[in-house]
This record gives structure tokens, sequence and C-alpha cells, in this order.
């Protein structure tokens, strides 16, 4: 009964972590999401996760805009074959603990992905000004590639993944696994930004706080981008320092403190 009891109480701790962080990518002032834009989930229990309810603002969310959802449900999903827009939406409602709660946001699939990724606990996705001036442009791969000062490296991992426009939903998951597992073959790890070409970012977590730190950073690495844009540039960091970036002993206590 105790342990139950705790693991009630982790779970509710969890989801209220979800919520803050939602509220903190829905700031207006961020410009990183504006009205029902965007989505973000976690980790509740084993073979579970909590997403936000289709419809429902980042900014303004409270638990219940939040569903639980059976992992298992979704990720059946990516190997179903061709699926109608009737068929995506029943496996949907159908993926919610007990059949309750709001509908699961359509990018539900993805989320439960990625959460599957070793260290990944937290996934937040919105559409920020900065960047999305880049990934509707045709230097979106440049972005999605280089490294323009050591912060981004540190904040957003040393290359980010990029996925070409496809339909949100069950396309862009399957889209996003193809990309992301492509990725973890070349570089060995996990990505911390995804790039999703003219739509928006996702960035994957340990913490929130890991989470809000990649969305930030790379909105501030967007407009640094587009500003060098201006002047002819940018100057793209060698790789040999992203890498060295990458292996400092001061950089990695740097990345614990800010809960990366």
């Amino acid at each position: 009964m105790i342990s139950s009891q705790k693991d009630e109480q982790s779970v509710q701790a969890r989801m209220a972590s979800l919520v803050q962080l939602s509220r903190e990518i829905g700031r207006e002032d961020r410009k990183l999401s504006i009205l029902a834009e965007g989505n973000t989930s976690c980790r509740t229990e084993r073979g579970r996760l909590a997403v936000k309810a289709s419809g429902a603002c980042l900014g303004t969310l409270t638990t219940d805009d939040l569903t639980v959802c059976e992992s298992q449900e979704l990720l059946a999903m990516l190997d179903a074959g061709l699926l109608s827009d009737t068929d995506i939406e029943n496996r949907l409602m159908n993926s919610r603990v007990k059949g309750l709660g709001k509908r699961p946001s359509c990018e539900a699939v993805f989320h439960a992905w990625l959460l599957e990724l070793e260290g990944v606990e937290f996934v937040g996705h919105c559409h920020p000004t900065t960047t999305n001036q880049i990934l509707c442009s045709p230097r979106a791969r440049e972005f999605a590639e280089g490294r323009i000062f050591p912060d981004e490296v540190v904040c957003c991992g040393p290359a980010s993944v990029l996925v070409p426009y496809v339909d949100p939903g069950l396309p862009l998951a399957r889209e996003i696994r193809l990309r992301t597992l492509a990725h973890i073959q070349q570089h060995a790890q996990a990505p911390r930004l995804i790039l999703l070409q003219n739509h928006g970012i996702i960035a994957l977590g340990a913490t929130p706080a890991a989470v809000l730190t990649c969305l930030l950073m790379a909105s501030k690495a967007a407009e640094i981008f587009i500003g060098a844009a201006i002047l002819g540039g940018p100057v793209f960091m060698p790789p040999e320092e992203i890498r060295r970036i990458g292996a400092r002993p001061d950089e990695a206590y740097r990345q614990r403190a800010l809960g990366l």
C-alpha cells in the first residue's frame, strides 16, 4: 500500500513538473509558442506517458490538460502500415489509460517513441519565431549541422537532427524515428534537439530544465545565425573545437549544474 502511494505521488510530481515546463515554454515573452501551438510530454511510470491534450495552450496548461496514455498502444502505430485518419483517431483515443482524459495530441506517437530513448524523460515541442525563420528557408541544414558558439554545443549538443517536412501526426513520427536513428548511429548518442523543416523544434532531456534550456538556446542560436547571415556569415566552429567543448570537464560540470 505504501509503495503504491509513493508511486502515485511520483506520478503526480512528474505531471506537475510537466505542467510547469509547459507554462515556461508557453510564456508569451519568449515567443516559443502561441495559442495551442506545440506539445509536451513525460514518462509517468513504466509503459506510460503524459502528453498535452489536443487544443490545450502550453502557457495556461493544467493537469486537466494532460492525458496519460499507454506507450505501447501509440508505438504500435509506427509499424501498422497505412492507417486512415479515422483509424489514427480511434487508436489515439484507445491509447488513453482506462479510456480517461481528453484527446491526446496528434503528435503523441513521436512523444512516445522519443521517451523510449536512453536518458529521455521529458520532451518539449514548439514553434519559435526565430528558429522557424531558418527552418522555412534554404539554410535549414546548415543550422542543423553547424554550431556557431560554445553554449550552443553545451545546451543543444554537437549537431541536431533535421527532419524534412511531412504531414504532422503519424507520418511525422515515422520520419522522426528514421532520422533520429540515423543520428544515433552517426554520433553514438541521442540528439538533444530535433529540427522540423517548415514546422518547429523538439528538445529532449532527462529533466524539464534540460528541455527548456535547449529550447531557449536553440532560439538564441537562431537569432545569432540570422544576424550573422546578414553580415555574410555565419562562421561555424571547427569540428575539433566542437568535440573539445563536449569533452571539457568544466563544461561537463556546467551541464550537470544546468540539469542537462
